[in-house]
Parts: C-alpha cells; structure tokens; sequence
C-alpha cells in the first residue's frame, strides 16, 4: 500500500506541475491525491510496520497482528477487532492532528487575504502611486524593488506581486518595458517574503509549526534576503532596458478619500499579527482573526451602509448584506488556492504518517550536508512548489536532536532556500505564476533575461546566510 501512496502523489504531483498543458486546475489533483491517499491508508491500516508519531517526531513500530484473523464460521475474532480498533483511532487522531494544523494555516490565509482584498475595495493601494514622482527608468526599477521587498513581508509576495504590478499599469503604458519591472518585482517580492513570518505561505508554515520564532527569523534572514533583492537590482539597473526615461500613463481615475486611512490601518492589523501572537502565545490565526474583525468593522462603518454616524436611521430600502466590503471581499480571496494547500499539505501529511518522508530524510542525512541538502531544496522549489516541499522537509528530521530544535540553523536555511529559490523560474513560485499571467510573460523569455538574475541573488543570499 506504501508503494500505492507514492504513486499517488508521484502522478498527482506530475499533474500539477503540467497543470497548464493538461488545462486542469492544480487544486483538482491536489484534492485527489490528498483523498486517495488516505484511503490508501484506511485500505491498508492493518499491514503497516510502522507509523511517525507527529507530536513528538518519532517514527513508532507497530506490531503486527499475528494471531488468526477468522473463526470458522467466518467472524472476527476478539484478539483482532481490539488489534482493528487500535490502529483505527490512531490513524483518526492523526488525521485530526493534521487536519487541525493545516486548517490553522489556511484560516490565516483567508483573513490575510479578505484584509487585502478589503484595502483594494478602498483602492488603498493607489496611495502607493502617488508617492512615485519619477519618471527615470532606473529610479523606478530601485523603488519597485524596495517596495516589493518591504510589502511581500506583509502582505505576502504574491499580493504584493499583484498590487505592485497594478500600479506599474498605471505608470507605464509600454507592456515590454513593464515585463521587465515584473521580472524584477518576482525576484523582490520572493526575497522580502522569505524573511517574515507571514511573508509566504513556506514561512508561515514554519512559524505556526513551532520550527522558526518570528523575532529570530527576521534576525538570521533579513540580510540575506535583502542581499538576495539587491544584488540582481544593482546588475540590472546597468542593463539597457532600465536606462533613460519613460512616458507616464495618464490617470484615468479619481483617488479614493478612504484609501490612505484602509491601507495605513490593513497593514498595521497584519503587523500586529506577530506581536499579538509574541504577547498572548495563542495560535496566529487568532490574532489574524482579531485584526480582520477592527479592519472590518472600520470598513463596514466608513461604508456608511446600514447606518450614520451621527444619527440611527432606517433606510428605505435594505441593502443586502453581501454589497458590504467585507462580504465583498471574502467573494473574491483565492478559494482555489486555499484548496490547493488543503489537498497538497494533507498529502504530504499521509506519507508523514507512514514514516516515508522521516526515512528519506534520514536517508538524506547519511548521504549529503544539511546544507547541500538545503541549496538543492532551494533549486528544486523553482520547478516543484515549494509548499510540499517544506511540509516535506518539516517531517525529516528528528526534532529530539538538539540540531533540529526550533530556531535552528537549519530552518531559518529551508526559510530562506524555499522562499528565494523559486525565483530562478517563472513557474517555480506563486509570485511568478500571477506575474506570468497578467502580464503574459513567456516562460523562454523569463529564463533568458530574468533566471540569471535571481540565480546570481539566491547563490549570493545563501552565501551571506551561511557566511553568518
């Protein structure tokens, strides 16, 4: 049945890596193999020799039933059904404690993602624009970097990706000077989301799993990814698509008043996330949670929908509910994303479960550094998704070895490797993939102008990383 599982995740992980040619969205494999694979368990419960005990990180031998299995007549025997039983509320509890941990990710996810979509219902993110008064190519390329740098740290690198590309929309009308900005903007929004906690979803998976505190990841990663980002920004602003001027798009719409007030208090709540969790040690998806109910409440009475400020009045007519921002905002957040992680982290997490990916890693040990181990990890999220690869990773190793505690060297490492490395292709992280599709940027085309950048950076990032 183990073989079966591999299988499984071997051939739907295949499926979503050629998601584009077999015109299939990645979340449909994703929950496939997340469900054939722990009914590939269920199927197989009784014939396992082992299984990894995910609460304290230790891979537990079973013992196997030796005794008849069938009477004559054709019943279970007592000896068996206690044996059925046993295995059965193992596996259960293990799917719930994976489930639990999974769910706490995806919750955060969604109130991240409803506090941004709530900060564009304002149109915040144009008050960015309007402090971009150059129209020099190489200041500009120095200013989207920065910003991509220091907003994917908060709101995460694939909506800062998204927001930072919207307004290059409104600076520059030339679509084939814009596609270099974007390359740019991938290489920075990846590097700024690899030092914070809430950053990118790899990140964040270490920090909810208690592997990285969020004060010593900004500590251990902030220079390397800094260095990751300003390396290939320095090289490319001596190349000629970012010499000379560029003509301004015109401004075809009015500012929103209440865009300043939503973007300023948005990325404040989401800051406060980390320092929320830091006070009270609960789980940061409450403190997602808490800041996601004042930016809706602010938004909900600034909309002046239900009800004045001023004075309480019946309206005429009711307004439904789902015209407010925040309901709004929960229609358009990436649903098919939050699945994708869903499918994909609870089939890592039935291979976890068997003990395979705790072999492997041993494996891995005996045979390479841990930090080879970790460059190669870096270089394979550019063609793999990174999210299997470091819930992968966060199986391997024996967290009772003082080497794999929290806060290590080697998990600030797969932070910064997983986080950076995806940047050498298009395709290799959520930032590329958006950027690719807004602006049709060709996969050939990145790898020719682009991937030697954000090569040059990652290897320059991993080396400061290691240098300390």
């Amino acid at each position: 049945m183990e073989i079966f599982i591999v299988l499984v995740f071997i051939l739907g992980y295949l499926a979503i890596t050629l998601e584009h040619n077999l015109k299939v969205d990645k979340l449909i494999p994703a929950l496939l193999m997340m469900a054939l694979a722990w009914a590939g368990i269920a199927f197989g419960l009784d014939d396992f020799t082992s299984w990894f005990d995910s609460h304290d990180s230790n891979l537990l031998p079973l013992e196997m039933f030796d005794g008849v299995k069938y009477m004559a007549n054709g019943e279970y025997t007592e000896a068996y059904a206690e044996f059925h039983e046993h295995r059965l509320h193992l596996m259960e509890g293990t799917l719930l404690h994976h489930f639990g941990k999974t769910c706490e990710i995806l919750i955060f996810l969604v109130g991240a993602m409803t506090i941004v979509e709530i900060i564009d219902h304002f149109d915040g993110f144009s008050t960015i624009k309007r402090y971009i008064k150059t129209n020099k190519k190489r200041t500009l390329l120095w200013i989207v970097c920065i910003l991509g740098f220091i907003l994917s740290a908060i709101i995460d690198n694939l909506t800062a990706t998204i927001v930072l590309i919207t307004i290059l929309r409104k600076l520059i009308s030339d679509k084939k000077l814009r596609i270099w900005y974007a390359g740019m903007i991938i290489i920075a929004a990846n590097a700024g989301g690899a030092w914070s906690p809430i950053g990118d979803v790899t990140t964040t998976m270490l920090w909810m799993g208690d592997k990285v505190t969020a004060m010593k990841l900004i500590e251990y990663l902030v220079v390397p990814s800094l260095v990751c980002m300003v390396v290939p920004t320095l090289i490319a602003s001596f190349l000629t698509p970012f010499k000379g001027n560029f003509e301004s798009a015109e401004e075809t719409t009015a500012a929103n008043k209440r865009g300043p007030l939503m973007l300023y208090l948005g990325l404040g709540m989401i800051v406060f996330v980390p320092i929320f969790k830091t006070v009270t040690h609960l789980p940061p998806y409450v403190g997602m949670m808490l800041s996601l109910s004042i930016v809706a409440l602010v938004a909900e009475l600034i909309s002046a929908r239900q009800f004045s400020m001023t004075s309480v009045e019946n309206k005429e007519e009711p307004v439904d509910h789902h015209s407010s921002p925040t309901f709004g905002a929960l229609a358009k957040i990436e649903m098919p994303s939050i699945l994708f992680f869903l499918g994909i982290l609870m089939a890592v997490a039935a291979m976890e479960s068997l003990g395979l990916i705790f072999t492997f890693g041993q494996d891995v040990q005996a045979s390479m550094s841990d930090d080879l181990f970790v460059m190669l990890l870096g270089a394979g999220s550019a063609v793999i998704d990174n999210v299997p690869l470091v819930a992968a990773s966060m199986g391997m190793f024996d967290m009772s070895d003082p080497t794999y505690v929290a806060d290590t060297h080697i998990w600030h490492f797969i932070a910064y490797a997983a986080g950076t490395g995806g940047s050498m292709l298009i395709i290799g992280s959520a930032a590329g993939v958006v950027a690719m599709g807004m602006e049709k940027i060709s996969f050939f085309w990145y790898l020719k102008n682009i991937a030697w950048l954000a090569l040059i950076g990652y290897l320059a990032g991993a080396a400061t990383f290691l240098l300390f």
